[in-house]
């Protein structure tokens, strides 16, 4: 029996000067169709990568991935295939697409033409199921720290507990997946596993961190009030923001942010290096997202 072919893509969208969305389709001479950007996982790449790098290689366009769209399956050659979709938000007003070997031809079209021009079944449910979405959220990222030492093994204060070697190399493999958002501020609890976990991406995207210490472990034992502050506030932002803290203070700012809202999760707790991507409508939780921790 065939293994699984793993693949990720994007939806890629902008307002045109109307306000209408349009959706861009590529050609792929290769197989003669008009196409969603998507392409073969490689290996040890994380799906939301995979997506992110394959739009990148056939569109050349600027994007800021938001939402996860749907999963498709369908047969080709190799067996079954399974693609994962984003939404992917080209901001740049000056960009276009630059044909290439992948794709020799990009067309912006309404949904409604997109739908009719997409070659392929699958593509065309993507495209419905996108329209549906919050694919013009805001969004918020809450990020747990990577794998730190043990309590028991380190002899110093909590908050100078450092990451491991494990956790130190998901910091490093987190580039590739969080550069796909577009990432405008980064906000890290005053601990070191925290800071350490961030650091490698603010200096990849070169934005200066910015160190809270509301949303340490040390604040919150003290004062849970002032990250339920915190947490109200980061959802005025108008910009796409991380923030790196600890469990127990992620669940209760995502309980805080979800308050008025019914969201059936699979569990309360964040594993070390996962994150919730959070989607939001003037301070409205429409989607929320869990990425997986960097594989190591």
């Amino acid at each position: 029996m065939n293994p699984v072919v793993l693949a990720g893509g994007g939806v890629v969208w902008k307002y045109d000067g109307d306000g209408q969305v349009l959706v861009l389709l590529i050609h792929r001479p290769r197989y003669d169709d008009w196409s969603i950007p998507k392409g073969k996982l490689e290996e040890g790449e994380q799906l939301i990568s995979c997506a992110y790098r394959e739009v990148i290689e056939e569109t050349h366009l600027k994007v800021s991935f938001g939402p996860f769209i749907t999963e498709t399956e369908y047969y080709v050659a190799d067996g079954l295939k399974r693609v994962s979709y984003w939404a992917a938000h080209a901001y740049d007003p000056n960009d276009i697409f630059i044909a290439n070997s992948e794709a020799d031809e990009g067309r912006w079209l309404t949904i409604e033409n997109a739908i009719e021009l997409a070659t392929g079944e699958s593509d065309k449910e993507v495209l419905s199921v996108f329209f549906k979405s919050p694919f013009d959220a805001q969004t918020i990222i809450i990020l747990r720290h990577g794998k730190a030492l043990a309590r028991e093994e380190w002899l110093g204060g909590d908050e100078d507990r450092p990451l491991e070697q494990k956790g130190s190399l998901q910091a490093k493999r987190m580039i590739s997946i969080y550069q796909a958002f577009n990432i405008q501020k980064i906000i890290t609890s005053d601990a070191i596993r925290c800071y350490d976990t961030v650091d490698p991406l603010s200096n990849a995207l070169d934005i200066k961190l910015k160190v809270e210490k509301d949303i340490s472990e040390d604040t919150w034992k003290k004062d849970k009030e002032k990250a339920i502050e915190f947490a109200k506030d980061i959802i005025k932002e108008e910009k796409t923001v991380l923030v790196c803290s600890h469990n127990p203070v992620l669940p209760r700012m995502l309980e805080k942010l979800t308050k008025k809202i019914d969201f059936d999760y699979p569990d309360n707790k964040l594993l070390p290096g996962e994150a919730w991507v959070i989607h939001h409508k003037k301070k409205e939780v429409l989607q929320i997202d869990r990425l997986e921790a960097p594989n190591t």
